[in-house]
């Protein structure tokens, strides 16, 4: 009878364990939304588990990790929320010294982050300026590119890379570029033929004969700080494009900080990047210091954040892209860009400083990062124009050291990543009907929160 009665315990004990593991993981990639977050501070990634009915966070044990190869800075999933692509570069605080390249990390069923793998970004092309034998000559060299931000197109087939100006192994200054890479089957990279593209310089192209540094003080050297990939895949419920097919083709935006412009490429189908030029430059004025863009999901329209300091500072500038849906405004369905107002009042006081931004979902509402007053500003899209109207409020409160926005895809819910102190993520609800977001609980995370992506 007593072995009967161990045998019984013992089973019983086993199916609480079981029921407690089930409790513990929290997610089910089925049913729950997931957060992935990089923190710069323990230099691990974190998941969050979402619940959809309530908002409710909870952090999925990884065992505080996976552990990035480097820095981490900027996140994103793809379509699929299979893989994590993150930033990472060299860095003294990293206790192996890190590597400079885009690590990417497996997602399991239950939330959980695999071992990165790293691909490195290859050299930019750049002409720079030498003396030989006493006389100023136009020479290439090969210098390695700092990664600042990513990007995906929208059927996760090529993964677009910002990369800043720098300097040579002499000092000279060299332009920002943009790698490109085509996806593989498990999250594979391969950069591109002609990766990374070097922006122009000044708005022309540099030409040999000019015997110059590109870079001159009176023009400077084009630094992307952002992107933004037009779509290939329409929402399927409810935007204003949802009944249209979406193109076939895609174009990539990149706003250059030192000249003021947004440069408009075309994407061919190998992921060669072809620049598009207006008819007076080879890209459109925004305000001053533009430092982040993006797109809404129709292909509609475009909006960049300016940061400033300078003329036109702390404005969103707003274009319209001609596509199918805009062409009663265009002279033809070729992705160009017209300007819908350049400047609109960014509404926020004190300590201007529009950085990150994104459009919902649906396309209906924009909302714009204050990375100096951990402020989050809320506008609502004409659906004909592309104008922007400051909603009411016009703002709601994030935290300090503000620097990144993600919404999800059911326009459900809004996150933003914030440095602290102390290190949170702010999270919002959407009101569908009005664009206002309402906030809720902010959710602890690990010392300076770098990032903030949503599945």
């Amino acid at each position: 009878m007593r072995t009967r009665l161990t045998w019984i315990v013992a089973i019983l004990t086993l199916v609480l364990l079981g029921v407690l593991m089930a409790c513990s993981t929290k997610y089910t990639s089925s049913s729950n939304g997931l957060v992935v977050m990089p923190s710069q501070g323990s230099l691990v990634m974190q998941t969050f588990s979402l619940d959809i009915s309530n908002g409710r966070m909870s952090q999925i044990n990884n065992v505080d990790g996976p552990p990035t190869p480097g820095l981490p800075t900027a996140v994103i999933l793809d379509p699929a929320g299979a893989f994590a692509y993150v930033i990472v570069t060299q860095n003294a605080v990293v206790p192996t010294g890190g590597v400079t390249g885009i690590a990417t990390f497996p997602i399991a069923s239950d939330g959980k982050l695999g071992t990165a793998a790293t691909y490195p970004l290859s050299n930019a092309q750049v002409q720079v300026q030498v003396q030989v034998s006493g006389v100023p000559t136009i020479e290439t060299e090969s210098v390695p590119v700092t990664p600042v931000a990513l990007t995906m197109d929208s059927t996760g087939k090529f993964l677009f890379v910002a990369n800043s100006a720098t300097s040579d192994s002499s000092g000279n200054s060299v332009p920002g570029s943009v790698s490109v890479f085509s996806i593989g089957s498990n999250a594979t990279l391969a950069e591109v033929a002609g990766s990374p593209f070097v922006l122009p310089v000044g708005g022309v192209n540099l030409l040999p004969s000019l015997l110059q540094n590109p870079c001159t003080v009176q023009v400077g050297c084009p630094s992307p700080l952002a992107l933004a990939v037009t779509s290939t895949a329409f929402p399927p419920l409810h935007a204003y494009c949802s009944a249209f097919n979406a193109p076939t083709t895609e174009n990539l935006y990149v706003p250059d900080s030192i000249g003021d412009t947004l440069l408009n490429y075309s994407v061919s189908s190998s992921g060669t990047l072809t620049l598009v030029p207006t008819q007076t430059n080879l890209g459109v004025p925004t305000g001053a210091v533009p430092d982040g863009v993006t797109v809404d999901p129709c292909n509609r329209f475009v909006y960049v954040s300016n940061g400033g300091p300078g003329n036109n500072a702390n404005t969103v500038s707003a274009f319209t892209i001609c596509s199918t849906l805009t062409q009663p405004n265009c002279p033809s369905p070729d992705f160009r860009l017209l300007q819908v107002n350049n400047g609109v009042p960014f509404p926020v006081s004190p300590g201007n400083s529009p950085g990150p931004l994104a459009v919902d979902a649906y396309g209906s509402f924009l909302y714009v990062v204050d990375t100096a007053s951990g402020l989050v500003s809320q506008f609502r899209i004409s659906p004909t124009t592309g104008s922007i109207t400051a909603l009411t409020p016009p703002f709601v409160a994030a935290s300090l050291g503000a620097n990144s926005i993600a919404i999800r895809s059911d326009d459900s819910w809004v996150f933003v990543a914030d440095l602290g102190p102390p290190a949170v993520i702010s999270q919002y609800s959407i009101n569908l009907a009005t664009g206002n977001l309402a906030g809720q609980s902010p959710v602890q995370t690990f010392n300076y929160p770098s990032g903030v992506a949503v599945k």
